[in-house]
């Protein structure tokens, strides 16, 4: 019965949820969570790793020449970059709203690191 529930999971494409189900499975612990509960969370790995993979595509269509994130942007020199700016921008909202960032100035490699890094 597993390996059937395994197979169809797979075969719609739910990965997230059939690694989620075999995670349960592995650890006891599960067992006291209610049926909505277990759901639940396997509905959210789901989603996370949708999520993950739709971001992991995204990036790849982008044709980034170097990896860059947030995290890594040096706000110490001067060049006008302002931590509280940044932070907005990597929330997305912008983004949601159907606006657009665009980011002006000097473009040496210091400065196009923070614009990949936003994107």
């Amino acid at each position: 019965m597993r390996e059937q529930t395994f197979e169809k999971l797979y075969a719609m494409k739910l990965n997230g949820m059939a690694e989620a189900y075999q995670e349960h499975l592995r650890h006891p612990e599960h067992d006291d969570l209610s049926f909505e509960e277990r759901f639940g969370l396997l509905v959210e790995r789901q989603w996370c790793w949708k999520e993950d993979r739709a971001l992991g595509c995204r990036l790849q269509y982008a044709g980034l020449r170097q990896p860059a994130c947030i995290e890594d942007v040096d706000y110490r020199h001067h060049r006008g970059l302002k931590r509280s700016q940044f932070e907005q921008l990597s929330g997305s909202q912008w983004v949601k709203q159907h606006q657009c960032c665009i980011i002006t100035g000097p473009t040496p490699r210091c400065f196009t690191n923070p614009a990949r890094a936003s994107a």
